[in-house]
């Protein structure tokens, strides 16, 4: 091949400053095939190399895309040596990637964070540059981690070059990344590059090349070989597209090797031959061609320097020897590679996939091993594949069938719900949906997509009953029955729905498992039933590396309604990227749910309402209505608790409008406990109450009510301020008969603090408030406390004296201010007022806008309307609201009449 370039002066320069440049960067290489792009990667590796760098090649296949970082393994493999220096949790997250630890890899945010670290160590003594070439057909997983890297490689020793065809989409489109277009050479240098590669054409062919090439370099080197002698339209492909014309021309030296020789491609090709490899040394066994001289003298192989192997002259070769060949040429090809790959399951699993034709049972059980493995390491997708696949080649209808009620399984909490129940249809057997299996894949689908809890619950209950009387023993089946009947109910979150899931349940006995025993105590009915599985929860966190995805998602619920969450939360937030990307998207939108409440929890308010942003727009995205309603219940409680009134009104009724008529108890609670926040941030305590006494009445606990013992204060505090004192002692006395203190930190906290606020004299008062300054946990809720201690500071006012007070009232509007509850900070301020303290300036409100919501907010303040302001600044008049949603509380306003004061008096203090 020829490896001089001709003209390029352009790219060659931007590449050598690339080089050279001291910062660390990464750059994509764009054109279509063959325009040279591999050769301009090669060199800029040769220059590299002369500027002392450690050069590390790694490329795409074809053949590999569907396998989870099978491409990050190119690129870490030559490096693995620089890991012991690193420390334990970064060799722990690689390890999981090649398999060699407990668990399986982190998110892409933990992954590219852990290459990083290698990376900066590899380069510790000598700058690094990583070449990528055929970007497009790497593995989703590891295009993301390469994306991650690639956009944080400023201040190191690193440098990542790489080639995507501008033909074919690939994950680097949304990489953000900087590129460099690679077009095709100019007439000028398409004339040089012909006639130094082909001297003496004769002026016809030589026109006719020129004319069909178009300036790409590679059909310049190809097409003459194959002239023929024809005229004008030579080669008889006029109007076909570049790249097939190239194919056929390849295929035509193809066809002239031996049967050995092309049997030997074709191994080649499959595996990725002479991709990712260093010093002769590979991230797993490749196959070696052997004998393969001839397909060097007919242009197709080269040999690569300093080992003698064979590698393929181009990209393009390695696709046209892979469609050329007859299916049964690539099934023996990949049963051999199957052999050479026997000691890593999931190439192995994938070469056996594509080279089994009739039913093998052990071939079933390899397929199945993969996805389980695939599943652990955040690649459902890949192992929904395997499972149908092994499905296909079981020899007895019972595992066919076990096999696709998997593959079902995994593709519901992959959020692939059409592709469930199409594979529940497959079980030609059963030949209805009305199988468990099939009951299973519709239910999950009903939930997520229309929030059908009733009919869904009658349908699953049925199928539970219709699978007790045949099973003595566990089944994974029934206990995956067990579970969705569990969540339905905690959806529907009324009586007749738990009352007849518990009484199912109990008539297992034996056969449900003690894990689906905790999710449906704690789920149904904490203040009856949570007392004493605080410690089951916390012990199942020491194994979270080795759950499956949906089974750490309701470890993580369960958590949640025992206030430990925030122990689980490092790994949610480390799994849940990855679960989101390949792996199961339902149980990724649940930990988003998850890791937000626990952001609201400890007072981290502005990342909490990033994340419930993220997981509405994923679960638009993905058309799971039923995510998009709980996500807009949460950020409805974020917006009461922030004193967004109006958002959280708005939001509160988008949730009552979708989730009432479906009987979802779950939400229109979570709407409810906005209601009454909201109420409680403007100070309108009727309203509260009205909202709290509906979820439960006052002095009881509602059976089943989840966020009855959760909106406690709520109620006590309305009751008090609307002279409702004895409901609201009566409640009080009510959590701390029902052992509330004893279920969970939180409501330890706040059973204490409501029996502080209706103490009867003044000791148990300061009694009760002790113990909530005591308690271990305090710190963990922040709004909570400083409730309680605004409460307890004006109560102290009026008994004890203004200065008694400050000490409880100054820590309660420091802690509003901080958290950034507009409403309750106001208060407290005006209870310091008035014990005589002097004004202070709250900070709260100040906030820096940025330029877009400045820009924003000055349109408003014109009196644009929000499509007006939306057609000026490129953005959906959706967009605009929720930008001034967020503008509104930076600037202590609730309407856009106040927004121009609210503006001069923001320039005033910059000037200040």
């Amino acid at each position: 091949m020829i490896t001089t370039l001709v003209g390029r002066l352009e790219e060659r320069a931007e590449l050598a400053a690339f080089v050279t440049d001291a910062a660390g960067r990464a750059l994509v290489l764009r054109g279509e095939t063959g325009v040279g792009k591999s050769a301009l990667l090669q060199d800029a590796a040769a220059l590299a190399e002369r500027e002392g760098h450690r050069v590390v090649r790694a490329a795409g296949v074809e053949a590999e895309a569907g396998l989870p970082y099978a491409g990050l393994h190119q690129f870490l493999y030559p490096l693995l040596g620089d890991a012991a220096q690193l420390d334990a949790g970064t060799r722990a997250v690689l390890d999981a990637v090649f398999g060699g630890g407990e668990g399986g890899p982190a998110s892409v945010m933990a992954l590219g964070i852990a290459v990083l670290n290698l990376l900066a160590h590899a380069a510790a003594t000598r700058p690094l540059f990583l070449v990528l070439d055929d970007g497009q057909w790497l593995d989703d997983a590891s295009a993301d981690v390469y994306g991650f890297v690639g956009r944080r490689l400023a201040g190191s020793p690193v440098k990542l070059l790489l080639a995507v065809r501008s033909d074919l989409p690939s994950r680097f489109d949304t990489a953000a990344l900087p590129e460099l277009p690679i077009v095709p050479l100019p007439d000028a240098d398409a004339a040089v590059l012909l006639d130094r590669s082909h001297p003496g054409l004769a002026t016809s062919v030589r026109r006719a090349v020129l004319d069909q090439a178009q300036g790409n370099p590679l059909a310049l080197l190809e097409l003459p070989a194959h002239h023929a002698g024809r005229a004008d339209d030579q080669f008889g492909l006029n109007g076909v597209p570049l790249p097939r014309r190239l194919r056929n021309l390849y295929g035509a030296r193809i066809t002239g090797l031996s049967d050995a020789v092309r049997a030997e491609l074709l191994k080649g090709a499959l595996d990725g031959v002479g991709v990712g490899a260093e010093d002769g040394v590979a991230p797993s066994p490749r196959y070696r061609m052997r004998d393969a001289d001839e397909a060097v003298a007919a242009g197709l192989l080269e040999i690569e320097p300093g080992t003698d192997d064979f590698t393929f002259r181009h990209p393009l070769v390695r696709s046209t020897v892979v469609q050329m060949a007859t299916p049964n040429q690539r099934r023996a090809a990949h049963q051999e590679l199957a052999r050479v790959h026997r000691e890593h399951l999931e190439r192995r699993a994938t070469h056996l996939a594509a080279a089994t034709v009739d039913p093998d049972e052990d071939v079933a059980d390899i397929l199945e091993a993969a996805a389980e493995s695939a599943t652990r390491r955040g690649g459902a997708l890949a192992a929904v594949a395997w499972l149908t696949r092994a499905a296909e080649l079981s020899e007895n209808h019972a595992d066919r069938s076990r096999r696709l009620a998997d593959a079902a399984f995994v593709a519901s909490h992959a959020g692939r719900l059409g592709q469930a129940h199409r594979l529940v249809l497959a079980d030609l057997a059963a030949g209805t949906t009305d199988s468990p299996a099939g009951v299973l894949a519709a239910g999950y689908q009903a939930l997520y997509q229309d929030g059908d809890v009733r009919s869904t619950h009658r349908l699953v209950s049925a199928a539970i009953e219709k699978l007790r009387d045949g099973v003595t023993e566990p089944d994974e089946l029934l206990t995956r029955l067990v579970n969705l009947l569990t969540g339905l109910s905690a959806y529907a979150g009324d009586e007749a729905s738990w009352e007849r899931a518990h009484e199912l349940f109990d008539s297992l006995s034996d056969l449900v498992s003690e894990n689906s025993r905790l999710y449906s105590d704690v789920w149904s009915d904490v203040v009856r039933r949570g007392a004493g599985r605080a410690e089951a929860v916390e012990d199942a966190a020491a194994t979270m590396q080795d759950l499956e995805p949906w089974e750490l998602t309701r470890l993580g619920v369960t958590a949640y309604h025992l206030d430990l969450l925030s122990q689980f939360r490092p790994h949610l937030q480390r799994v849940v990227d990855r679960e989101l990307e390949t792996g199961a998207v339902a149980s990724g939108l649940a930990m988003l749910h998850l890791i937000m409440l626990d952001q609201m929890a400890v007072g981290e308010w502005d990342e909490a309402e990033r994340t419930g942003e993220r997981v509405l727009t994923l679960a638009a995205e993905h058309g799971l209505e039923l995510f998009v309603a709980q996500s807009r219940g949460y950020l409805a409680q974020l917006a009461a608790l922030r004193g967004q009134v109006v958002r959280a009104r708005d939001l509160q009724a988008e949730v009552e409008a979708w989730a009432r008529p479906r009987g979802l108890g779950l939400l229109t609670q979570t709407a409810d406990a906005a209601g009454a926040g909201a109420a409680l941030s403007a100070g309108d305590f009727e309203a509260a109450y009205l909202f709290a006494a509906g979820v439960t009445t006052p002095g009881s606990f509602h059976a089943y009510a989840h966020q009855a013992p959760r909106m406690l204060l709520d109620l006590v505090e309305a009751a008090l301020h609307t002279g409702r004192a004895e409901e609201a002692r009566e409640h009080a006395l009510a959590a701390r008969d029902a052992g509330l203190p004893g279920i969970s930190p939180r409501l330890a906290l706040v059973t204490y603090g409501a029996l502080a606020m209706t103490a009867e004299t003044e000791r148990e008062a300061a009694a009760m408030f002790a113990l909530v300054e005591a308690h271990p946990d305090a710190a963990r809720f922040p709004f909570e406390v400083a409730r309680i201690r605004l409460a307890h500071g004006t109560r102290v006012r009026h008994v004890e004296g203004r200065a008694a007070a400050r000490q409880y009232l100054l820590p309660a509007a420091e802690a509003f201010e901080r958290l950034g509850a507009a409403g309750w900070s106001e208060r407290a301020q005006a209870e310091l007022r008035a014990t005589g303290a002097a004004p202070r300036a709250s900070m709260l409100h100040v906030a820096t806008l940025t330029w877009q919501e400045r820009r924003i907010a000055d349109l408003a303040a014109s009196g644009l309307t929000n499509k007006e302001i939306g057609t000026r600044m490129h953005l959906s008049p959706r967009t605009v609201s929720s930008h001034l949603y967020r503008i509104f509380p930076k600037l202590n306003i609730t309407t856009r009449a106040a927004l121009r004061d609210a503006l001069s008096r923001t320039e005033e203090l910059a000037l200040v």
